[in-house]
């Protein structure tokens, strides 16, 4: 799980009740939602480089564009 969660689930909660939010509370949330996204959108580019699609045949069909991408940063890494 993301360490972040519990702490925008708090902000959210409080921003649903009567008490609402600070800006400083704001500003925090918003952060924290951009960190919440940048790392979901980090662990699906992950798997999705991780995906080869094979068809009934057995031949590799995996689109162009993400054989592309896992071949860079193969390359990258192996700099």
């Amino acid at each position: 799980m993301i360490p972040i969660l519990g702490r925008i689930n708090e902000l959210s909660r409080k921003q649903r009740s009567s008490v609402g939010l600070t800006k400083a509370e704001k500003s925090e949330q918003h952060e924290l939602r951009k960190q919440y996204l940048q790392a979901i959108r980090g662990q699906v580019l992950t798997t999705m480089l991780a995906v080869s699609v094979v068809d009934p045949l057995g031949h590799d069909v995996t689109p162009e564009k993400l054989t592309h991408e896992k071949l860079q940063r193969r390359e990258q890494a192996g700099q």
